[in-house]
């Protein structure tokens, strides 16, 4: 199993990218249309083709970033949405990253990283937040692959990896999931713990 860069690079120059929905998933869609506030910065990692990007941005949310190791999927973005900010399509590794957020959105970037970096994702996300920072989005509730992505999990794991480092507003079954993942995912809606909050049991 390769998760390198180019392995990943190699998979949207050949287009083999099963998980791309072509579009923006319904759930993230409904999310997305209810907030106001404009000038949140975003992050969307691992974005892949980040159609999520895209609706965003012609919904007048300039603040938006998506990191991705693949070139070709960087490069696909800004085909599609010429007028984007190039500064803010980051060609590099989540886990190197330095910045903060006001939400970071899960689309499929979870499920994509070796199950040995879960805990580590999990306080990367809580560190590149600011105070009272979102995790937003969706989590496959199926076990799928053990050798090759995606990888899944069930709430029971997923509460486990996150309740130490965020406040679980939201970890429910999506009732409006994409076509044949349908029954498949959660939504989850989770709200930084400041480190005081993490030191205490």
């Amino acid at each position: 199993m390769d998760l390198s860069a180019k392995a990943w690079e190699h998979r949207y120059v050949t287009k083999d990218i099963g998980w791309d929905l072509g579009q923006v998933s319904p759930a993230l869609k409904k999310y997305f249309n209810q907030l106001t506030n404009k000038e949140l910065k975003i992050l969307i990692p691992g974005g892949g083709n980040s159609y999520e990007v895209e609706y965003l941005f012609n919904r007048g949310f300039t603040n938006v970033f998506v990191i991705d190791l693949s070139k070709t999927a960087i490069e696909n973005i800004k085909k599609r949405v010429p007028s984007f900010p190039k500064s803010q399509l980051i060609l590099g590794n989540f886990f190197d990253l330095i910045g903060s957020f006001d939400l970071i959105i899960e689309q499929t970037f979870f499920c994509a990283i070796h199950p040995s970096l879960r805990s580590q994702y999990v306080v990367k996300t809580n560190q590149l937040l600011l105070p009272k920072g979102k995790l937003v989005g969706l989590l496959f509730n199926v076990p799928l692959h053990k050798d090759r992505p995606p990888f899944g999990g069930n709430k029971k794991e997923y509460m486990k990896w996150f309740q130490s480092y965020f406040s679980i507003q939201k970890m429910e079954a999506c009732y409006n999931s994409f076509g044949n993942r349908q029954g498949r995912e959660l939504f989850i809606h989770l709200i930084k713990k400041e480190a005081l909050q993490i030191l205490l049991p």
